[in-house]
């Protein structure tokens, strides 16, 4: 079963069952209502009544003095302690049959006589010869009865009337809720099919739920379709990166076989290519799983460090592993609470990356100010051009291509640094001029750095 029936007939069925709650309350308060205005009248009149036949004198006629208190559309009945009907007056014939039915300690009742309720009041008064005697005074409700009757046809009507306007309010109200989800299913069928990532059009003045559900649909759409075209385009600079070396490898593993074995100096020149194209793959491999790694949740392991310790210590393996001049500016302590390796990760990306493109010193300086500190790393090499700043941290991109193979660059430093600064939520910065060099800033927000104690 659709959703959209669910909402109609769940709908039908409330409304039924509290509009014929609602009427069926009301038609009996009314009943009451009514019943008990009767009651009070005639009860009233059953004591004058009562009061005169209590004076009456062995010469009267209790027939006359009845006949002057009978109800229309009723009677009134006298009935000795045996229960014996002594005396009756009427003034309708279809009475005389009516047997009431008292409850018991109840002395009036309310029954029915051919679709028209008869109140019954009995009361005893001594009669004229001493004996106790029940009077009994019935009387026909006929205007109570049609205005029942009346009532019950006009609820009938409102319970109808009402089921009809909530069907038709449940069917719109079905349509505003059912709409925005079928459009929703239908969007998704037909993006899986066409392999699309199409979105729903949602209004922009609305603000209830179901516009949220779109707007959050189209936000992950959209998320989706730009995850996507990061992926097609890391596999395809991937496939690219990698046709590269390999077709290197595979020419000079040619030329060794063609020439290598007779050739001792073509056979050191193709081993020793075959070597330098493979160490650079095995690097673009495992720079390209840092990356993967790097889209999935990371575990921390935040601790509080002196930033100029690291830096120092960064500083001296670098100058061990290269055997070239780095130097540092800055006065410590610096505390701060961060993951001290991804930290010391981020510093040996960037201080390679420098040492690959300048010949000469390497200058680090650490900074205090009131945001936070920041750690800058400046080369005295090419520089890099205004326009290329912007796309430094894309994978696989390259200022110059021909330096990169020289360096035996990937492309892929820059976006590794990038990623690992987020998840520290630090921020990366680049100034560079053409020809005198390259500075990068490592930002880190004071809402991470501890005070100096």
């Amino acid at each position: 079963m659709k959703l959209k029936t669910k909402i109609h007939l769940f709908s039908t069925l409330l409304t039924f069952l509290i509009i014929g709650l609602m009427n069926i309350g009301v038609y009996f308060l009314f009943e009451d209502m009514a019943y008990d205005s009767e009651y009070t009248q005639f009860n009233s009149d059953v004591d004058e009544m009562i009061q005169a036949l209590s004076k009456m004198q062995e010469k009267d006629d209790p027939a006359t003095i009845l006949r002057t208190y009978i109800p229309p559309n009723g009677g009134i009945r006298i009935l000795n302690s045996k229960e014996e009907l002594q005396l009756v007056v009427q003034s309708i014939e279809e009475i005389t049959n009516y047997q009431p039915n008292f409850e018991d300690g109840e002395r009036y009742s309310i029954g029915m006589l051919k679709g028209s309720p008869v109140l019954t009041i009995s009361k005893p008064v001594i009669w004229s010869n001493g004996e106790v005697v029940e009077v009994q005074t019935l009387k026909q409700l006929l205007e109570v009865g049609n205005n029942l009757d009346f009532l019950r046809l006009i609820l009938l009507g409102v319970t109808v009337g009402g089921m009809l306007l909530m069907a038709l309010s449940s069917v719109t109200l079905g349509k505003i809720i059912t709409n925005p989800i079928s459009k929703l299913i239908n969007t998704m069928s037909h993006s899986r099919i066409s392999g699309k990532y199409e979105k729903i059009t949602v209004h922009p003045n609305r603000k209830d739920e179901m516009a949220q559900m779109g707007i959050a649909f189209n936000e992950m759409m959209e998320q989706l379709e730009q995850n996507y075209k990061k992926q097609e385009q890391f596999v395809s600079d991937a496939s690219h990166e990698l046709k590269t070396p390999l077709t290197v490898i595979e020419s000079y593993a040619k030329l060794l076989s063609r020439h290598g074995f007779n050739n001792i100096e073509i056979a050191e020149e193709s081993v020793q290519a075959i070597i330098n194209e493979t160490s650079r793959m095995k690097e673009m491999v495992s720079q390209m799983l840092v990356l993967a790694k790097s889209n999935g949740k990371q575990q921390h392991k935040y601790e509080l460090i002196d930033v100029n310790i690291l830096v120092t210590e960064t500083l001296q393996s670098m100058r061990t592993a290269y055997d070239r001049n780095f130097l540092l500016k800055g006065e410590g302590p610096f505390y701060i609470s961060t993951d001290t390796e991804q930290l010391r990760q981020l510093l040996f990306i960037i201080l390679d990356n420098a040492r690959k493109y300048s010949e000469k010193d390497i200058k680090t300086t650490i900074a205090e100010t009131d945001d936070g500190v920041t750690i800058s790393i400046m080369d005295y090499g090419d520089g890099i051009p205004k326009e290329d700043l912007d796309r430094i941290f894309d994978r696989f991109y390259r200022v110059d291509e021909a330096r990169n193979r020289k360096t035996g660059g990937t492309g892929l430093g820059m976006a590794i640094a990038k990623d690992i600064a987020n998840r520290l939520s630090a921020t990366l910065t680049i100034q560079s001029m053409v020809g005198f060099g390259t500075t990068i800033h490592i930002f880190l927000p004071s809402n991470q750095i501890l005070i100096d104690f």
